[in-house]
């Protein structure tokens, strides 16, 4: 009997410590249910997303923490955390940079850019965080200035899954700034190790003369459970880069080579295989 009331014991204490908090997101303004939006429990690495009908769960290892509520086209907000909970979102304004198009000629270029030399690609579960690949600027693309696709390489364990795809400006401190859309951009992953490539011709996305940053974020949803995990696995490339920006926590996490002591402010990093094909 003392065995059993110990056991009891340990599994009220358990449920008290891992708290399950359900909650639904809505649209301030319509009350309609919001999709895909970020959810993270602030200042740690443990995140969910929100389904397509708003509704998200997430378990905490302890009640009364701050999530952090994020999605494109809606303000950010910062909530403390309570089971059942509704949390409204305000839609922002954007002011996107005036996109003007002339009379454009027939593509008649085109560059991929983003490849490496390192070919070996590895895969990774990289949830819950945005992991960004950087794409500096050249002169030489002063003759293919529009972004006309965009790849990733992934490796996907189930029929389909949907990812999001960030454009994101350069700030002035050199991290990852305003995402230059106004809506998200999703899309469709097949089952299998592939590299697959996506139309944004019709974006209107110009290559930025201070580059950009381009980002893979998994979405943490029913439609893509797989065993054990979230599909697809993202494929990461081996190089030698100076820093990585990295979101989780609801913030921008920059990792830097600590302590150089070869002169080199420069590491080996896992990058994310994405890919941008430029043209006139």
């Amino acid at each position: 009997m003392i065995e059993k009331r110990i056991v009891i014991m340990l599994f009220l204490v358990s449920c008290s410590i891992s708290a399950q908090i359900k909650g639904v997101i809505k649209d301030s303004i319509s009350g309609k249910p919001i999709s895909y939006v970020n959810i993270w429990i602030q200042n740690e690495n443990i995140g969910t997303t929100s389904e397509e009908d708003g509704t998200f769960r997430l378990h905490a290892a302890e009640k009364n923490k701050n999530l952090i509520f994020s999605a494109l086209g809606f303000e950010k907000k910062v909530v403390k955390a309570f089971d059942g909970m509704i949390v409204s979102l305000k839609p922002t304004t954007y002011q996107l940079d005036e996109v003007v198009i002339g009379d454009k000629r027939a593509e008649t270029k085109e560059v991929e850019i983003g490849q490496t030399e390192n070919s070996m690609y590895q895969a990774f579960d990289n949830g819950p965080r945005i992991d960004t690949k950087f794409f500096p600027y050249s002169t030489a693309y002063k003759k293919t200035k529009y972004i006309k696709k965009v790849s990733i390489q992934t490796d996907c364990r189930i029929p389909d899954a949907i990812v999001k795809i960030h454009f994101y400006s350069v700030d002035a401190n050199g991290y990852p700034g305003e995402e230059l859309l106004d809506k998200d951009f999703i899309v469709t992953v097949k089952k299998g190790v592939r590299k697959t490539y996506f139309n944004v011709t019709n974006l209107n996305l110009r290559m930025p003369k201070n580059g950009i940053f381009v980002a893979f974020e998994r979405l943490s949803i029913e439609r893509n459970r797989a065993t054990g995990s979230y599909a697809p696995f993202v494929l990461y490339s081996l190089i030698e880069k100076e820093h990585l920006f990295t979101f989780t926590g609801g913030k921008w996490i920059k990792k830097s080579k600590q302590n150089p002591v070869d002169g080199s402010d420069k590491m080996m990093i896992h990058e994310p295989a994405i890919n941008l094909i430029l043209t006139n």
